[in-house]
């Protein structure tokens, strides 16, 4: 890959994160999301679930001067579109049917990962806007078909617009906090059928199973062993594969690196765990991100996933969960629909006035239906009537 110059700043290329290392990256962050940590970018590489084997080159960029580094970027070069979680699939036929090859593209996100969160790691709006710039010279220099930018913060995603990037717009459902003071405060603020029907359900499932969060020192290689049988055993019932994008081995890293944002949740039938999922703590916001099941019962997805992280949120002061995309199945529990971005940049030219008319009407009905669900789907009461 080639780097250049940006004015006054050195631009540098990294095929590990271990070249920038970890003082200086974390020390150029704005948040405590886990995902954009040292700790998490450096277990996918060290494990192996990055690398060109993967298709997942690893080019993360940064910006330096006499200073030292001004601003980083995690980078990838990828072969394929999987892990990403931002559909561009259509894209690459048109693009291969245009006469051109998609593949390799550049890509900004945190792998298997679709969390919103700092793309652009610099506490100086020139260095952000630089840190795009350079982007695009990286994909200019070396003739890769386009550049994504996956999940960014919504003021990043403003930046890169203004920059001249395409802008697409999606939803997520995420529970919000407004400082409940338990379960049935939430359940409280629900219409009548809707706390019927979750009661029902949470009750269901605790006939069946008992329930336990694990955190901290109470964390053990055993669980981690566990939580990756429950979802490899997923992943071959739903895909026909029992192979998952992260390894064993990167739930064993994350246990020495990361353990004190680690929040698993297990279920227990006869004293032996069945399912579980693990979350990730930020600063005020819990992350539910992977889940599995070696059995099948009814609404056990939910309390593990949805239910149960709302409990952990409200006992913990967090403001939001985030379980992840897909999932108007959320909304009837609690998780209202909230905006999620991205932002591309189209080397041809010839494709990039089509994918601009997509995006702005994708944009419209996406907000469209995002105030549909929120005014007629919501299964909060309806108040002010």
């Amino acid at each position: 890959m080639s780097p250049s110059m940006t004015a006054d700043l050195a631009l540098k290329l990294h095929s590990r994160i271990n070249e920038i290392g970890e003082t200086a990256w974390n020390a150029l962050r704005a948040d405590n999301n886990p995902f954009t940590s040292y700790a998490f970018l450096e277990a996918l590489e060290a494990t192996g679930c990055v690398g060109e084997r993967t298709g997942w080159q690893v080019v993360h960029l940064s910006l330096s001067d006499e200073t030292g580094v001004r601003g980083v970027m995690p980078l990838y070069v990828k072969t394929h579109s999987m892990g990403e979680y931002v559909f561009d699939q259509g894209w690459a036929r048109a693009y291969e049917q245009a006469g051109g090859d998609y593949y390799p593209k550049l890509l900004s996100a945190i792998p298997f990962t679709p969390v919103t969160g700092q793309r652009l790691l610099s506490p100086d709006p020139d260095i952000r806007a630089a840190l795009i710039r350079a982007a695009v010279s990286v994909c200019e220099a070396n003739k890769l078909s386009s550049l994504h930018i996956n999940f960014p913060t919504e003021s990043e995603w403003k930046a890169m617009g203004e920059i001249g990037l395409l802008q697409r717009q999606d939803q997520q459902f995420w529970f919000d906090n407004p400082g409940y003071q338990s379960f049935d405060d939430f359940l409280a603020q629900l219409s009548s059928n809707r706390r019927k029907v979750i009661r029902r359900e949470r009750r269901d499932v605790q006939s069946i199973v008992d329930l336990k969060w694990i955190t901290g020192d109470d964390l053990k290689p055993e669980h981690m062993d566990r939580l990756y049988a429950f979802i490899s055993d997923t992943y071959e019932r739903k895909w026909g594969t029992g192979r998952p994008y992260l390894t064993r081995a990167f739930f064993h890293r994350l246990l020495e690196t990361m353990r004190d944002q680690i929040a698993l949740v297990f279920a227990y039938a006869d004293g032996e765990a069945v399912a579980g999922a693990i979350n990730f703590i930020g600063a005020d916001t819990l992350y539910g991100r992977q889940w599995g099941a070696l059995v099948e019962i009814p609404f056990l997805h939910f309390e593990v996933c949805y239910y149960q992280a709302i409990e952990f949120a409200i006992a913990r002061g967090l403001k939001r969960v985030e379980a992840g995309t897909q999932g108007e199945h959320k909304l009837s529990r609690g998780y209202l629909p909230q905006p999620v971005y991205s932002a591309h940049y189209i080397r041809d030219k010839r494709l990039r006035a089509p994918v601009q008319r997509f995006l702005d009407a994708e944009r419209e009905a996406v907000a469209e239906q995002m105030a549909m669900l929120s005014k007629e789907a919501s299964p909060f009461r309806k108040t002010g009537l």
